[in-house]
């Protein structure tokens, strides 16, 4: 039988619940250091001053980091009216607007015309590459940044509550479901203008990123903790590799099969195959995940493998 390879390390996701002040990369980087593995890579960008569920990915875990790319996000947005911002949010250069301020009645109106798939222009202010250099650099260059429109799908955009205590500048908590590579900043914008003036995001907080949600996430201070006297005490906080991979039906080897697989082979397996799925989670007797796998004709092949092949006895010594 093949030998898992997963040993004492610590492989899986850990789901935090990140604060606002540091950036993503600066919690990849406390996770690493806490973790004492340089394999940690985090499922989606938040800015510095959002806050909500990062799900990080720790050793084994980080091949696994693709198959989140296009998880569903959901939201909950503040959105403060009467003024624009350069960056769209609260960080940028803030200009009032002239005339009235929308009413809620105008707000919640406008929300509908925001559902489904639009067209979205992202904010200037953001990582998306033009000629090889991050947007946000040119635009702190001076240099004028036009980024092409995209489409995102929003599944749902509701309002939750509204404040008019400043009638100049109403705000507005808004809850988005929303498609991979949605910008919220953006969303906040465009509502602005929809209702005849300007908004700008004002506070962000990610509640969920598919399988992950904000009530099962754990405060960076919960990670120092566990962490503080070894990094096996971040253990009961990770969930398994294959979380959230639902869509991935399940195949169970035989330890031969396991084996094969565990060498990079192709495999037809003793069990068959499920329905047909683009993947499929390959698991042993045991029910340990052995790899990712995709189908080609009734066989099994290998794309992401997590055990290691088995160690053959070694030839006796002739005796002589």
């Amino acid at each position: 039988m093949a030998r898992s390879s997963l040993g004492p390390g610590l492989d899986g996701i850990l789901v935090v619940a990140k604060p606002a002040g540091p950036t993503s990369h600066d919690v990849v980087a406390l996770v690493r250091r806490l973790a004492a593995t340089k394999r940690v890579g985090h499922g989606g960008t938040l800015d510095p001053f959002a806050t909500g569920v990062l799900p990080v990915f720790l050793g084994h875990a980080t091949r696994i980091v693709e198959y989140h790319l296009g998880d569903r996000k959901a939201y909950r947005a503040t959105v403060c009216f009467g003024a624009s911002s350069t960056t769209d949010d609260l960080e940028g250069e803030l200009t009032p607007t002239q005339g009235a301020a929308p009413a809620r009645e105008a707000v919640e109106a406008a929300l509908t015309g925001l559902t489904g798939t639009i067209s979205q222009r992202p904010p200037a202010y953001s990582a998306i590459k033009v000629g090889g250099r991050r947007a946000y650099a040119l635009a702190r260059a001076g240099e004028t940044v036009e980024l092409a429109i995209r489409e995102v799908t929003i599944h749902a955009i509701e309002l939750v509550s509204w404040d008019g205590a400043d009638p100049d500048r109403p705000i507005a908590v808004v809850d988005v479901a929303c498609s991979a590579g949605t910008y919220v900043r953006a969303l906040a914008r465009d509502l602005g203008e929809k209702v005849g003036g300007a908004a700008y995001l004002g506070a962000l907080t990610r509640t969920a990123s598919g399988p992950f949600t904000l009530d099962a996430a754990t405060p960076l201070d919960e990670i120092r903790t566990a962490a503080a006297d070894d990094p096996t005490g971040l253990l009961p906080l990770l969930r398994p590799l294959d979380t959230g991979l639902d869509d991935f039906p399940v195949v169970t080897l035989t330890p031969d099969e396991v084996a094969a697989i565990a060498r990079g082979q192709f495999v037809r397996p003793a069990a068959g195959l499920p329905a047909p799925a683009e993947r499929y989670r390959l698991r042993d007797e045991a029910g340990a995940l052995v790899a990712i796998a995709s189908a080609s004709g009734g066989r099994l092949a290998p794309d992401k493998v997590f055990v290691t092949p088995p160690v053959r006895p070694a030839d006796p010594v002739p005796v002589a």
